[in-house]
């Protein structure tokens, strides 16, 4: 069962919005290299550094000069998020910040919903080894009531919409998760690459946010895919005259078969496929050559509109207990399945590990 505890924490002596970035995985090159330019301690200096022993030096550099202070003593950290989602409804959502033991997806302790590849893992499995330090925190799904509740009183950190309560005395976090599975929704490259670390280092424990699948402030939202040189692709389905029509006969489709809109130049058609399928695994059919992603809907219509690719497939979003009832059968999902927004801001909190 997970093991979830208490930490000493590394944190900016001052942290605020220059140094507080999304995780790596979301920022093209252009975004990290604007971060870089934006202040020379932002987070990315370390997570998106292409040579890995100038992000641990770095890192050692920041320690020693008190950029980045360590506490005393361990604690783990309420989070609270404010956003405003593509939706346009705003929201919070809580979570707690711990530190996990990385086991094997064998064990049944953590569980993945998608698929991951060679590079990226093998990438961050260098900075690991490089910075023994889990600079980011990934972010895991619960069942049941969340273990704390929101302080009172004035949060530790507050950065552009996140704030940090520090908790000292919370073991009691180790109790309330010891009998629950925990699902990973970001973070699969950074799980299997500590899962990878321990096994050769011994140090296996890691950062994670934990949120519960009951807090009202979660919400998945769908990644549409979108196909270039792909004029093979043209699945039979219900025509419509505008691609808002077939979307409004999406979301009247029952929830137990697949279904897509499928846009091209000039066509919408409402596609359906089999009972017990999922969105994501009927588009993932037509394969991967050619294949983009976006979360806006308007950008894909847009895209094939302008001919920049042959074709979208709008998608609805998942919904938690299905990705949560396919993980536990062993299954994985397709890349990039799930949009949990928002994401993560790093650089508020690092969790060392000890030798």
């Amino acid at each position: 069962m997970p093991d979830v505890r208490p930490f000493r924490a590394v944190r900016f002596a001052r942290p605020d919005a220059p140094v507080t970035p999304p995780p790596y995985d979301v920022l093209d090159a252009e975004a990290a290299a604007a971060l870089r330019a934006r202040d020379p301690h932002n987070i990315v200096h370390l997570t998106a550094e292409p040579d890995e022993g100038v992000a641990a030096e770095r890192l050692r550099s920041w320690l020693a000069d008190g950029t980045l202070v360590r506490d005393e003593t361990p604690a783990v950290w309420f989070l609270e998020q404010e956003f405003v989602g593509p939706d346009g409804v705003a929201r919070r959502r809580d979570g707690v910040v711990a530190s996990l033991r990385v086991e094997p997806y064998s064990t049944g302790a953590v569980l993945p919903h998608e698929r991951t590849h060679a590079g990226p893992l093998e990438g961050r499995l260098r900075l690991l080894r490089a910075t023994r330090t889990q600079l980011e925190p990934i972010f895991l799904l619960h069942e049941g009531a969340p273990p704390l509740a929101r302080p009172d009183g004035e949060p530790d950190v507050d950065v552009e919409g996140t704030r940090l309560w520090r908790l000292e005395g919370e073991e009691g976090v180790t109790t309330a998760f010891a009998d629950r599975q925990l699902l990973i929704a970001d973070g699969h490259h950074r799980y299997e690459a500590a899962v990878a670390f321990a096994a050769e280092d011994g140090a296996d424990r890691m950062m994670v946010v934990l949120v519960s699948t009951d807090d009202p402030g979660l919400e998945v939202f769908p990644t549409h895919r979108l196909f270039a040189a792909r004029a093979d692709i043209d699945p039979p389905g219900e025509p419509y005259d505008t691609v808002s029509a077939a979307e409004a006969a999406l979301d009247r489709e029952p929830r137990d078969a697949a279904a897509a809109v499928f846009v091209r130049r000039g066509d919408a058609r409402l596609v359906r496929g089999g009972r017990g399928e999922l969105d994501v695994e009927l588009v993932d059919a037509f394969g991967h050559d050619g294949i983009s992603y976006t979360p806006d809907t308007d950008e894909a219509v847009r895209r094939v509109e302008g001919r920049e690719v042959d074709c979208a497939f709008l998608l609805r979003p998942l919904r938690v207990a299905d990705v949560f009832a396919r993980a536990r059968e062993g299954r994985t999902l397709p890349q990039k399945a799930t949009y949990f927004f928002p994401k993560l801001l790093s650089g508020l909190l690092f969790h060392p590990l000890e030798p």
